[in-house]
């Protein structure tokens, strides 16, 4: 996923279909220096992790 794309979706109010290795996840936040974003799985608020972009995908 690119920088632009992630960066819409975190400031959304709305909820879009993202996955990470097949897994829903949410995006709280994307650092575009480091190309990467703040994620976790739906449901799991408790297991934040960063990853790399590349990794994202919108359904």
């Amino acid at each position: 996923m690119n920088k632009q794309r992630a960066s819409e979706i975190a400031a959304s109010p709305v909820m879009a279909n993202v996955t990470c290795d097949g897994v829903p996840v949410y995006i709280q936040h994307v650092d575009e220096s480091n190309e990467t974003a703040r994620i976790y799985p739906l449901g799991q608020p408790d297991q934040e992790q960063d990853v790399p972009l590349g990794s994202l995908v919108e359904e």
